[in-house]
This record gives C-alpha cells, sequence and structure tokens, in this order.
C-alpha cells in the first residue's frame, strides 16, 4: 500500500570468553533496534475493491479534493469511501525501541568435570509510541471532523533458568548416563498508557477511564530429564515437568507433564552387520504430557469488573459517575492438557545416499481451554472462558532425502516429505451434546454473521452452511438450498458442516545442485484438500452492489457472472471453495568466489534470491493460504528479491 513504509536500524554486540581453563564459558549477545513506520490505512483494501473504477481519484469538493460519493452536503454513509483518500488522509505513525540479550554461564566442576551448572539471564524491552491523525476534511472522518490520539506502550519480558547436567560414559558396562534437572522463571508484562482522543475542531471526543494498564503473566516451572544409552542401541529417557502459571487459581496453578521415550538403534545389531541393503536402520516410540496456558487472559479465573466509557454514565447530584459491569469468571481454570503417543523409524539405503523417516501419531487434548456459550443472565455474560472439551488428532508423515549426484565438482540432492493429518473434536460441553457448536469465525456482512464453528465430530472451524442448489446449467439458485431434513422447510436446522481450511495432505520438495562453484536451490511447498470462504464474493458479487438503492455504483466482484445473485447469499456453501495450491516459496542462486588472493584469508560469496516465486491454484481470491480460512480485506503476499555479498576474513 502507498506511504506503508518501515526503518529500521539495529546494531548485536557477541562476547564469548572463557575463564579457568575453560572450566566457565561465557556467552553475552545484546541486540537492539530503533524502527519508525508509517501505517497505511489497511481498510483501502476493502475499499479498492468495491469502489467505482470509472469514476476518478480527485475531485473538487470539500473533502480535501478526493471523488467521494455525496449525499446533500455529506459524504453518504452507505457507500465504500475513496481508497486514496483513506490512505493519503490518515497519518499514523509509530517509533520503537526495542533492546534484547542474554547472558549464559557455563561452568564444568574442577572436581567433577562430567557436571555442568548452567544459568541463562535473559531480557526483552521495546517500548513502542505512536500517534494517529485523520484530516479534519477528510470523508471517512466527516461525522467527527477529523481525528487525532496517541498511544505508548512498553512490552517487558524476564527470563532466569538454570540447570544442572551429569553426563557419564561407564564402558566397562556399555553405558551412557544423561541426568538434568532445572528451573525456570518468565516474566512477561506490558503497560499500556491511554490518552483522549480529540476531533479535528480540538473538542475531546473521548476520555479514558483509567490512565494506564497493566497486562502480566509469570510462569514457573520445575523439570528433570534422565537418559540411559545400552551399547549404543537401546536409549531410554524419562522427564517430568510441573509447572505454575499465574494464568490460573492457586489450587489449579500447577500442572505435571511426564513424557518418557525409547529408541533402538536396529542397524547396530550383529545380525544387520553384513547388511547390503540398509546403512541407517532405528526405531523411536515416544509418550508425552504437554500442557498448555495461552489463548486466554490472564485474569480470567479472578472476578473483575470493567469500566464503561464516559458515553454511559450515571448521575448523583450534579455529578456525573462511570458505571461498572461485572464480567464473566471461572475460578475453576486449569491447564489443557495434550497426550501425545508417536511412533518412528529413520531408514538409509544405498551407504546413506538415500535415508529418511516415517513417523506416526495420535493426540489427545483435553480440558480444551475455549471460550463458549452460556445462558443469557448467568455469570453476567452469555459467554464464558472455560476448560471444556476435548479433540483428537491423527496423523502420519514421511521424507525421503536423495543424494542423487555426489563428485568431486558435482553435486545434486533432493527432498521429499509428505505430511497426513486429521483433527476431530470429540467433547465440547460441559455435559455431553452432540449437537453443540462453537463459533470460530466469523464473516464480514450481514448482522452477527458466524460461518466457522468447532462442534463434535467435526475438525474444528469447519464451515457451517447451507447446501445450495443448482439449475440445469450448473448456475446456482438464488436463495434455494437442499431441504436435508426433509421436512418441507428451509431454516437453520438445513446447515450442514462442509470443508474446513485444514488440508488432507501437506507435501514438501526441495533440491540443490551445486556445479564448481555454482549452486542453484528450490524449496515448493503444496496444500491438497483446504477450503476458503470467499467473503469477497460473497460480499460484494451482487446486483444490488452494482447500483445500491441509493444510487450508488460500485466495482462488483466478476463472480456475478456466474451467479447473477441480487442480494447477498452469506450462508451459501457455493461460496466455500477449494484453495489448493503448489508455491515455490524460495528459488536462490549463488557464486562462490573463494579467497580473493593466494596468500590472504578473505573470502566471499555473492548470491541471488526470489521469495514467493509462483503459485499454481485454481482459486481465484489474491492468496490460497489462510490460516483462517476466510478471505477477506487480504493484503497480496510480496514478491522478494534479495542479492546478497558476504565477505569473510
Amino acid at each position: 500500500l502507498i506511504t506503508d513504509k518501515l526503518e529500521r536500524a539495529t546494531g548485536a554486540l557477541t562476547l564469548a570468553p572463557t575463564f579457568f581453563s575453560n572450566h566457565l564459558k561465557v556467552n553475552l549477545n545484546l541486540k537492539g533496534s530503533l524502527s519508525e513506520s508509517h501505517f497505511a490505512n489497511d481498510g483501502a483494501i476493502a475499499s479498492a475493491i468495491q469502489f467505482d473504477p470509472t469514476q476518478p481519484v480527485y475531485a473538487n469538493n470539500a473533502f480535501g479534493g478526493y471523488y467521494e460519493w455525496i449525499q446533500g452536503s455529506v459524504p453518504n454513509p452507505n457507500a465504500p469511501r475513496n481508497p486514496v483518500a483513506l490512505i493519503r488522509q490518515q497519518d499514523n505513525n509509530g517509533k520503537a525501541a526495542r533492546s534484547f540479550g542474554n547472558l549464559q554461564l557455563d561452568y564444568s566442576f574442577h572436581f567433577l568435570p562430567e557436571l555442568h551448572a548452567n544459568l541463562n539471564l535473559a531480557y526483552d524491552v521495546n517500548k513502542g509510541y505512536g500517534y494517529t491523525r485523520v484530516s479534519s476534511i477528510a470523508a471517512q472522518s466527516a461525522s467527527t471532523s477529523g481525528f487525532y490520539g496517541n498511544r505508548l506502550n512498553t512490552e517487558r519480558n524476564k527470563i532466569s533458568e538454570f540447570y544442572l547436567n551429569y553426563a557419564h560414559t561407564a564402558t566397562s558396562i556399555k553405558s551412557r548416563f544423561d541426568a538434568t534437572v532445572g528451573y525456570g522463571y518468565y516474566d512477561n508484562s506490558t503497560t499500556g498508557y491511554n490518552f483522549q482522543t480529540f476531533k479535528g475542531t480540538g473538542d475531546v471526543l473521548n476520555t479514558p477511564v483509567f490512565p494506564f494498564s497493566i497486562n502480566q503473566n509469570k510462569l514457573l516451572s520445575y523439570y528433570g530429564r534422565f537418559v540411559y544409552t545400552l551399547a549404543d542401541k537401546y536409549i531410554l529417557s524419562a522427564t517430568m515437568r510441573a509447572d505454575a502459571s499465574s494464568k490460573f487459581a492457586e489450587e489449579n496453578r500447577w500442572g505435571y507433564f511426564p513424557s518418557a521415550g525409547f529408541t533402538w538403534r536396529i542397524i547396530s545389531e550383529d545380525f544387520m552387520k553384513d547388511s547390503k541393503t540398509f546403512s541407517d536402520l532405528k526405531l523411536r516410540l515416544s509418550y508425552g504430557e504437554t500442557g498448555n496456558k495461552d489463548g486466554i487472559g490472564n485474569y480470567e479465573y479472578l472476578s473483575k469488573y470493567y469500566a464503561n466509557s464516559n458515553t454511559g454514565q450515571y448521575q448523583i447530584g450534579n455529578t456525573f459517575y462511570n458505571y461498572y459491569s461485572p464480567a464473566a469468571y471461572d475460578p475453576d481454570l486449569k491447564w489443557e492438557s495434550t497426550t501425545t503417543y508417536n511412533a518412528g523409524l529413520d531408514y538409509g539405503f544405498a551407504k546413506g545416499r538415500v535415508y529418511g523417516s516415517v513417523d506416526a501419531y495420535y493426540k489427545k487434548t483435553k480440558d480444551l481451554l475455549s471460550t463458549i456459550n452460556i445462558p443469557v443472565g448467568t455469570n453476567f455474560s452469555n459467554l464464558l472462558t472455560t476448560n471444556v472439551g476435548n479433540m483428537e488428532v491423527r496423523g502420519i508423515e514421511g521424507s525421503i532425502n536423495f543424494a542423487a549426484i555426489k563428485s568431486e565438482n558435482t553435486n545434486w540432492d533432493f527432498g521429499f516429505n509428505v505430511a497426513y493429518n486429521k483433527r476431530k473434536v470429540t467433547n465440547l460441553t460441559l455435559n455431553p451434546d452432540p449437537g453443540s457448536k462453537v463459533g470460530a469465525g466469523d464473516i464480514t456482512g450481514g448482522t452477527g454473521t458466524t460461518l466457522k464453528y468447532n462442534s463434535v465430530n467435526q475438525i474444528p472451524g469447519s464451515f457451517f452452511v447451507y447446501k445450495q442448489v443448482y439449475n440445469a446449467s450448473g448456475a446456482p439458485l438464488e436463495g434455494v438450498y437442499a431441504d436435508l431434513n426433509a421436512d418441507g422447510v428451509i431454516n437453520t436446522s438445513d446447515q450442514y458442516f462442509y470443508k474446513s481450511p485444514d488440508p488432507n495432505f501437506t507435501f514438501g520438495f526441495n533440491t540443490a545442485f551445486s556445479y564448481k562453484k555454482w549452486t542453484i536451490s528450490t524449496v515448493l511447498r503444496a496444500n491438497l484438500g483446504n477450503y476458503i470462504y470467499d467473503n469477497v464474493s460473497s460480499n460484494f458479487g451482487i446486483k444490488t452492489n452494482v447500483l445500491s438503492p441509493s444510487g450508488i455504483v460500485n466495482n462488483t466482484n466478476s463472480d456475478f457472472l456466474n451467479t447473477n445473485f441480487q442480494s447477498n447469499q452469506f450462508l451459501s456453501d457455493y461460496y466455500v471453495k477449494n484453495a489448493s495450491f503448489l508455491k515455490m516459496d524460495n528459488l536462490g542462486v549463488a557464486y562462490n568466489v573463494g579467497r580473493l588472493s593466494k596468500t590472504g584469508k578473505t573470502n566471499m560469496r555473492i548470491s541471488a534470491n526470489c521469495q514467493n516465486v509462483f503459485v499454481v491454484t485454481n482459486y481465484e481470491g489474491l492468496d490460497p493460504e489462510l490460516s483462517s480460512g476466510i478471505d477477506y480485506n487480504l493484503y497480496p503476499r510480496p514478491r522478494t528479491y534479495t542479492l546478497g555479498l558476504n565477505v569473510g576474513f
């Protein structure tokens, strides 16, 4: 977008001294950056899609000389704004100063060198300041005759980690022992300062109730790990973690997460010594539990009140007071936990020129941290963040790598991987209810239009839509949907779950070819079976968008020619479209100049690289790869060209 800009200056310092005859190793890393940004108004993307392209950019009017749809003497509130005006008449600037680094001390004890003590201290501080200013004559802020507001916030992250590690090899019994015990403390906080906002006239638009807000969470961890290796063939490992998060009440603060694994290096067995087929063969089995606390607020378990804005007040005498609303909370909130079972096989053939792995896994998540619907009036809200439901994930992954050519001057390597992954919600309510569903994604258009849901026996985030009916020529019939429950009435009972953004299969491919000093490499990816809801077509691809009842002409989406819809059909499965794709993520060429002189140590390498090279897909939107699964107001993914010159001394 025009006016979008980022300037950044960075600096770094690294020190790695050693002391006491290398018994104490110190690593100090310090980095800092100063950045200045101008953020373009991304609302211009949707406006550019909808705005009539036959109209001029500029006009002789009272709105800064930009063409706008006028109703009387004011901008028409039902018309899209001029996308160039949205950008040019808004200044959104920000400055940030960031400093982060860590100090790591590793000490091997003089009396027992196999025992190491490791201390890691780290910090990350980011201070940001910015302001947003909209011109007093801009159509986008006609109701307030402009806008001005400041923002200031500081993010602080602190880490303190310490562990002891003891590793010992007992050759007499062909064994190796590796034991670790450790501790971690993590403190994350954000301080935001709230300022008054103003109209373009200088009048106060809004006064914050509180001058600042602080959001903080802490995590305390203890862990232990033991690894035993016998005869370099059999490896047993066990780990135990205990984590405490400030996001949960004291009685639920601690979570305990064990894991165990077994590895068998089959290739090291006597019966494999004479194998001419395998160069590597290893079996891996593992079990583990992990905890999750992310995705929820820092104080969801606490009773709290939110101050309402000064537009809602009550009067006592001649004084006006803000009122406070209680918020929903769950005092029994606790850790979400995932149990994973994995079986894997590593293999190698042809003296290591062909190698790869195959893994199968099963994951079960319980006590999902979710926001669910509750009866209106219960717990002060109709939404509650709580532990509810379970989810299963099954998958299989495989990879193969092949060194096709290996010679003194020429090398050519290939790599390929494929994965199949299937997620399913197995429970979603406190009391089992197969028909329950929880909203997981809204679309633009209509009122409260939720399209993605989580529901039992469905992939999370599946689309919940009506089944479109088509005429004999294959065109969709407006407002005609299948009566799936055969009751003679089309209503919400006829909606069904249809597809999801999750791909059925993912593929990856990479290759690198080198000849003497030249190297060329590329990386490709593919998704198969992922679907996207085309919110651009559903919102703009209708006749009333061509010429609205108020006489506004818009740039209608070309999908209107396929449907001839007169009005929006937001919940039709017609707009759920296959977004399978093949992408070349990277293409690079490099030339290794080598030493610049016969006696010197200086060497040089020249490279050229292109990212986001091409996309092959039948999806007609800007990008078939959207984690949200809803295509709207999307900024195109840029293609980046890079030239590099590396000089080593």
